[in-house]
């Protein structure tokens, strides 16, 4: 939620816990699916990527950035003038300038997406000079995975497409403040604070996950929930999995893979790879985001 369910700002806001957070930082997807890349946004506006090992080195990939989103060898990011950048290929690749009045940037596979100033969503498929297509309008925030595209308008009503970019929208849920997509798996963050899960089709029973949450995270079979007090749990399997409990004292969580990733509110950001209870290896400090491919 870039976070993908809420803006870091918004976290720390309803967590109330300490930490320096860019204003107006952006909802977008901060899980990733199964990639060996680690993004972080630091305090100062830097974005910094890493791609293999979890002690890999960083490379300084853009200034002056309010949101970084990874997905495969694609990065994103959406620069404090509102302009929408993604490179292919290396972590040194040539940046693409995508789209300007932007307010969210999304990536999955072949898919780039953006949401406008004016609530408009676009998505493109195919090369980065792909030719976009219009979704939606009156658009809060914009999920992508595989051949599925999520929005949550402005009125709290979660919509989710399958297939082509002109595939006719599904209504999922009411009063939702976010949105999260994963292979066939749907979960949406409602204004009271319950997390639901769905996997098969696009009009599969909803299964209620966890109650004070403020932030969900899918990836591949995991799920991921930040409590409003801080906590951090994750749960692999069925959707009636028991929980894990991962960290304390976080402002947002990342999935993507065997990977878990956690931000403090001190701005530490650590990342876990393999099994649920695998030990932590911190990976910056001054982080105001943390994104996993």
């Amino acid at each position: 939620m870039k976070l993908k369910t809420l803006s870091v700002a918004a976290v720390l806001a309803l967590s109330g816990l300490a930490a320096t957070a860019p204003a107006g930082a952006a909802p977008g997807t901060v899980s990733g699916d199964g990639g060996n890349r680690i993004g972080t946004l630091r305090g100062n506006g830097d974005a910094y990527v890493k791609e293999g090992g979890l002690s890999a080195t960083w490379v300084k990939e853009s200034a002056d950035v309010k949101q970084i989103t990874l997905s495969g060898n694609r990065i994103g990011v959406l620069t404090g003038d509102g302009v929408a950048w993604v490179k292919e290929g290396g972590l040194s690749a040539t940046w693409v300038k995508e789209s300007t009045d932007v307010k969210q940037i999304a990536l999955s596979g072949n898919r780039i997406g953006v949401v406008k100033d004016n609530g408009d969503a676009y998505v493109k498929e195919g090369g980065l000079s792909a030719t976009w297509v219009k979704e939606s309008d009156k658009v809060k925030e914009l999920e992508l995975s595989g051949n599925r595209i999520g929005v949550v308008t402005g009125d709290g009503v979660a919509w989710v497409k399958e297939g082509g970019l002109s595939a006719s929208w599904v209504r999922e849920s009411d009063n939702v403040i976010g949105i999260d997509l994963a292979g066939n798996r749907i979960g949406v963050l409602v204004g009271n604070g319950v997390a639901w899960v769905k996997e098969g089709g696009l009009s599969a029973s909803w299964v209620r996950e966890a109650d004070d949450v403020i932030q969900l995270e899918l990836s591949g079979d995991r799920i991921g929930i930040l409590k409003d007090n801080g906590e951090a749990h994750v749960k692999e399997g069925g959707l009636s999995a028991a929980w894990v409990h991962e960290y304390d004292q976080a402002i947002q969580i990342a999935l993507s893979g065997k990977r878990i990733g956690v931000l403090k509110g001190d701005g530490d950001a650590r990342v876990k790879e393999g099994g649920l209870s695998a030990a932590w290896v911190l990976e910056a400090g001054n982080v105001t985001e943390l994104a996993l491919s």
